[in-house]
């Protein structure tokens, strides 16, 4: 079945392809919409990497960032947490949809009480060698809230919201495991302070929209238990002159390729 043949539920979804069309996700139309952001943060990830042990995708919506990886490394065994009903059904689908039923699953939760839930689906604490999270980027304090609240519950998360993300990240990482988190640049300070004396070996890669432009973008990653220092990765550049992507973020997005070296820790 051709792809844009699935039958659409109502008017409020797309079907909308990724990896050069190697995936297709459905989402909705007007929530928040996965885009290049997860794909980057998704391109963290090796297969060699993805094969050592389990990836959660945390806040997951409808499984862009935990389905890429599960598309682009065939050893990945990946679990979407989701605390949407409507995004985490979606989610399913798309794993089904994609034909990864045998290595990706939803679980729908809320992260700041996701214990039982977690549990109950056979999954337990500090197993997951790589932890993603792609998470609301607005403070609710400073945003004027969506009258969707779908979409404001993608947008916008409280003071205390990167604290809680990155604890739930500490509890779900097995000792040594790598966690990921891209956010606005501005949000860099936030992030720092809630991996502190959580993860080690903190490497900063900065993502500019063009040569000479300010960062938009920040992926932050880091080690569980690790002592290491906070450190600076070489800036990924997105664009060249004529507004396309560069050569390496092209191959990202149109054939599944992983950030080059330099980018990942």
């Amino acid at each position: 079945m051709n792809a844009f043949d699935r039958p659409q539920p109502d008017g409020d979804t797309t079907d909308d392809l990724f990896l050069g069309g190697a995936l297709t996700i459905r989402q909705p139309k007007d929530g928040y919409r996965a885009g290049t952001d997860a794909v980057l943060l998704a391109a963290l990830v090796t297969p060699e990497v993805a094969g050592r042990g389990p990836v959660l995708d945390v806040g997951a919506g409808v499984g862009v960032v935990g389905l890429c990886v599960a598309e682009r490394c065939p050893e990945a065994k990946v679990v979407l947490v989701e605390r949407d009903p409507r995004l985490a059904a979606l989610a399913q689908e798309n794993i089904a949809h994609n034909g990864l039923s045998d290595r990706a699953s939803v679980v729908e939760t809320d992260i700041t009480r996701a214990t039982a839930a977690l549990e109950n689906a056979g999954i337990k604490s500090e197993i997951f060698s790589i932890v993603l999270a792609n998470p609301p980027y607005h403070d609710e304090r400073r945003s004027t809230s969506s009258e969707s609240p779908l979409k404001a519950g993608s947008h916008q998360m409280s003071e205390d919201g990167l604290e809680d993300w990155a604890r739930f990240m500490c509890r779900m990482a097995a000792p040594g495991g790598r966690v990921a988190m891209i956010h606005k640049a501005d949000a860099l300070p936030r992030i720092l302070a809630a991996f502190e004396g959580r993860f080690g070996a903190i490497g900063i890669l900065a993502l500019y929209p063009r040569a000479g432009e300010p960062a938009i973008r920040v992926i932050v990653e880091g080690i569980k238990g690790s002592r290491a220092p906070v450190y600076m990765k070489p800036g990924l550049i997105l664009h060249g002159p004529e507004q396309s992507f560069v050569p390496e973020v092209e191959a990202i997005f149109r054939h599944g390729a992983s950030l080059p070296r330099e980018y990942r820790g």
